[in-house]
């Protein structure tokens, strides 16, 4: 499966970052008022059909259709009551109302077109590059349209309460609670969304990343030690890896400058380090992502579209998803065995985490399956609920590795396999890279008796469809590792153990 890259390309500085709450506990709640819903939601189930004019106040019903009996606080001159019609009555009803009234006309909120639409999807190894980020101006007039909306309905709905509690203290008096009178200590418990965002907010930032050339993009990367080390994907701060700028804004809005301090284009992880890190770093806690089962809770933060500190959730959908993505050239693909998430995820959420239900990191977003080519135009895609994530048993492997010496290190076989995707499995080329030979010399594969035209089929005990497919699940060990292939050669079927070779820095 190919996707792409989603880190956003920005073209200036990425929105200021709102400041969370200090801690998630101690928000009071708000009572529900008394007064109805906004036009539109009429009518909910279990709720009492309005009155004309709106929903009736607490201790009102409406008559029955056919008037009787009369209720408690019928108008003057309905049916069945016998009041006349010029009697004093707490509510005169609306002239020519009938019941039930017909539903409110809504506004409309735009139509036609959809986002981030049209074209197939990308091609193995030509996802799309980082840009600057299209179609913001567009963007930014939808919000504000549909801010206007809301504002509009909020007056509506609040002009209807108003006439209604009016009318109510007219009659047998209000039954509504103040929002003064809500509990002050409203906690929410430690497994809760919130109390784990609120948590884990602090320790993830939104990294801008700027070339000599001035182009560059926004992304998402979290603390991962004390030491002010930041784990992210590398198409995140690749351009700025050569004299470029690299800042880090925490969720506090606290700006600092960072280096790279390595990256490996072939996992997709880099990490940063911060100049005059802060004390009191707390770095996300790190599960064991080979624990992760399928349906288990996810929550996402990152930046999408440049929206810092956004929070998303869902479910691990799938494991061990063969994804190949790459930055945009051809030249620096990336593979991984990723874990799968329909958590929305968007252009720049890439390097952020993907928390489990306790708030500890199973994974780092990297990719995700678009709709449409994105294009380089106005389009760009966004979340169709495929999203992918490089485990973090993975993403530790190599980020320590970029720590230590600054170089990463790739587990290999020793031998080149065709890239073409979906398929019968992974076969071994004719020819190596620049006219060598396909199967390396003395390599793990030529001792295991491998040669050109053999088609891997299985990885210990992992199906086999493609080359990006073999090397997705060689990268998730280490170099030295005994592995299990099954392969096929003349339509018989062998089995050998492979001891696992390295490879160090990019080829």
């Amino acid at each position: 499966m190919s996707t792409e890259n989603e880190g956003t390309g920005a073209s200036g500085a990425p929105s200021v970052p709102p400041v969370p709450d200090a801690a998630p506990e101690g928000t009071p709640a708000s009572t529900p008022p008394s007064t109805p819903a906004q036009a539109g939601d009429y009518p909910q189930p279990g709720q009492t059909p309005p009155a004309p004019g709106g929903y009736p106040a607490p201790g009102h019903t409406p008559p029955p259709a056919d008037g009787y009996p009369p209720p408690a606080h019928a108008p003057a001159g309905a049916p069945g009551t016998g009041t006349p019609a010029d009697a004093p009555t707490s509510a005169q009803p609306v002239a020519g109302a009938s019941w039930p009234p017909p539903p409110p006309v809504l506004p409309s909120y735009g139509s036609g077109g959809s986002y981030g639409s049209g074209g197939d999807g990308p091609e193995w190894g030509s996802p799309e590059p980082a840009r600057s980020r299209p179609g913001g101006k567009r963007m930014g007039l939808f919000i504000a349209a549909m801010a206007v909306v809301a504002l509009v309905a909020g007056g509506l709905g609040g002009g209807l309460g108003y006439q209604i509690a009016k009318n109510d203290d007219d009659g047998a008096g209000s039954t509504t609670v103040s929002a003064a009178d809500a509990p002050k200590d409203f906690a929410r418990a430690a497994d809760t969304v919130a109390a784990v965002a609120g948590k884990s907010l602090p320790s993830v930032v939104t990294i801008e990343a700027k070339g000599g050339d001035g182009e560059g993009g926004t992304g998402t990367g979290f603390v991962y030690d004390k030491q002010g080390h930041i784990l992210t994907n590398n198409h995140v701060v690749a351009s700025a890896a050569e004299g470029g700028d690299l800042t880090a804004t925490f969720s506090n809005g606290k700006k600092y400058t960072a280096e790279v301090v390595g990256r490996a284009e072939g996992y997709d992880v880099a990490v940063v380090k911060l100049k005059n890190a802060p004390s009191g770093l707390n770095p996300l806690p790190l599960a064991d992502s080979d624990a992760v089962a399928v349906g288990d809770s996810t929550i996402a933060i990152g930046a999408p579209f440049g929206l810092s500190n956004t929070v998303t959730t869902g479910i691990i959908s799938a494991k061990n998803r063969p994804v190949a993505s790459g930055d945009g050239t051809g030249s620096s693909n990336s593979y991984m065995s990723a874990l799968q998430t329909d958590a929305s995820i968007n252009p720049g959420n890439s390097g952020g985490p993907l928390l489990d239900a306790g708030g500890a990191v199973i994974g780092m977003n990297s990719a995700i399956q678009p709709s449409g080519s994105g294009g380089t135009g106005q389009g760009q895609a966004g979340s169709i609920g495929l999203g992918f994530a490089i485990p973090i048993n993975q993403a530790k492997n190599v980020a320590e590795q970029l720590i230590k010496t600054g170089t990463p290190v790739y587990p290999v076989i020793g031998a080149t396999v065709t890239m073409t995707e979906g398929g019968s499995g992974a076969t071994i080329s004719a020819d190596g890279q620049g006219g060598t030979p396909a199967v390396t010399p003395d390599g793990p594969a030529a001792k295991a008796g491998l040669k050109a035209g053999d088609v891997i089929t299985k990885f210990n005990d992992t199906p086999i469809d493609s080359g990006p497919t073999l090397i997705s699940e060689i990268w998730t060990h280490k170099p030295g590792d005994k592995i299990t292939l099954t392969y096929k050669r003349a339509g018989k079927e062998s089995t050998v153990q492979v001891t696992l070779g390295e490879r160090k820095g990019e080829s």
